[in-house]
């Protein structure tokens, strides 16, 4: 479907473009939320003769976002979920989990401005995009951990996960006793043993 964008969409183009889609993409997401116009004879005229307010509009909700990007690049949140041994989340980070974060830190977002990439499915910093406007996007970091301590350890610059394997690591090493005899254990005493003879009964007795 040929569409006439109403404001820029990351990788299609940019207001007044004309490009082509798939029809679901368009019926489900671009023309419900007024990203386009069908590229047909008569939205070509309406979008002309609207043109200069449709990009006034923009610049200024784009100026408006500039100005919202400050209370939110650059933050950072913690979300603090269970985890197994191995770092993996019982679950995922949802978009609506980074809204509620900022939030709490006194910074505003819409869900749909949440531009994960991936789900964020194991602990440790995460950088989220933050799409404030088709033009202004900003970074938060999330910091993704099982406990407030380890969340700090991670904003620190720690790297808990290798850490804990190597506490495993050490954990499974065992003494080495270089008087040992080839196969002797570290517990076991030579002269602690009693010598065979010790035990035979005295012939004179």
């Amino acid at each position: 479907m040929d569409v006439i964008l109403l404001e820029r969409v990351e990788k299609l183009g940019s207001i007044g473009d004309v490009v082509t889609v798939k029809n679901g993409f368009a019926r489900n997401f671009l023309l419900p939320n007024k990203k386009a116009l069908r590229a047909n004879e008569s939205n070509r005229k309406l979008f002309e003769t609207n043109r200069a307010k449709i990009e006034t509009d923009n610049a200024s909700k784009r100026s408006d976002a500039e100005v919202a990007s400050k209370d939110v690049d650059g933050k950072s949140v913690v979300l603090i979920r269970q985890a197994s041994n191995v770092g993996a989340l019982y679950g995922s980070v949802s978009a609506r989990d980074v809204v509620d974060a900022l939030e709490a830190e006194g910074a505003k977002v819409l869900k749909s401005q949440v531009i994960l990439g991936k789900p964020i499915k194991s602990i440790g910093l995460h950088e989220v995009r933050i799409a404030l406007h088709p033009e202004v996007s900003v970074t938060v970091k999330v910091n993704v951990a099982r406990s407030p301590e380890e969340a700090e350890l991670q904003s620190q610059g720690v790297d808990v996960m290798s850490s804990m394997f190597e506490r495993d690591e050490a954990g499974f090493t065992e003494a080495y006793d270089p008087n040992a005899e080839p196969g002797a254990t570290a517990e076991v005493n030579p002269d602690a043993e009693v010598p065979a003879a010790a035990n035979e009964a005295d012939p004179e007795a």
